[in-house]
């Protein structure tokens, strides 16, 4: 039985790793992002290497277009086993002392909403193949002072209140899903990634790192999460 994967929020570092692991292992995949150039270079890049895969525009702070971009992967793929969601939102609540408290709700539009409204359309595939759900989050969504402060340092409040709340997300659903055979697991990266923009001077994590340990879980089926660092 053929294998799919929807990556989404694609771009440079951790989804393009996952894309060519899971590609390497036999999975088609849908890339999934907004910007059309990064979408063809990555279908590109993984058809070179024998990877069956497809594009579809999408942006993961809108349940309509992210409803779509679902949809068309599914009509292109004859089904979902699998969904990465490796977006993030929060950015612009950099100090939440200066952010006005209404707009502070926008940081929840990527990791709650948006997230929801992805799994909500594929829930039927996922369940039909008792397929996966995998989730990148990042460290400041952590329940530590020290992250706290990490977070005030780097003005990235609202990142760490989107990323508390993914990190919430993905227990509850991992427990409301378990019934239906869809595993939900999240991979917890506390750090820069190699070859992102905010990597320095070539430093930081190993995208394929995470994206073995992406696979790890999959395969395993067991622990809810993972923290690599």
């Amino acid at each position: 039985m053929s294998k799919s994967i929807v990556v989404i929020g694609f771009g440079p570092g951790i989804s393009s790793a996952v894309a060519e692991k899971f590609g390497g292992e036999g999975f088609s995949v849908a890339l999934v992002a907004r910007n059309a150039e990064r979408l063809a270079a990555g279908v590109a890049a993984l058809k070179a290497k024998g990877i069956a895969a497809a594009a579809f525009a999408g942006d993961a702070s809108d349940p309509a277009s992210i409803r779509g971009a679902i949809a068309k992967a599914r009509a292109a793929f004859g089904g979902i086993t699998a969904i990465h969601w490796n977006a993030y939102s929060g950015g612009d609540a950099g100090d939440l002392m200066a952010t006005d408290p209404v707009a502070v709700g926008h940081v929840f539009d990527v990791a709650v909403v948006g997230l929801l409204a992805a799994i909500q359309e594929a829930l039927p595939d996922l369940k039909s193949a008792k397929g996966a759900i995998l989730v990148t989050n990042g460290a400041f969504g952590e329940n530590s002072l020290q992250m706290d402060e990490f977070a005030i340092n780097l003005k990235s409040m609202g990142v760490a209140l989107a990323n508390a709340a993914k990190y919430k997300l993905v227990g509850l659903l991992a427990q409301r899903l378990k019934g239906d055979g869809v595993y939900v697991g999240e991979v917890m990266v506390a750090g820069m990634i190699k070859g992102t923009p905010w990597a320095r001077d070539g430093q930081g994590i190993e995208g394929a790192a995470v994206a073995n340990k992406f696979w790890e879980l999959y395969q395993a089926r067991g622990d809810v999460r993972a923290r690599i660092s």
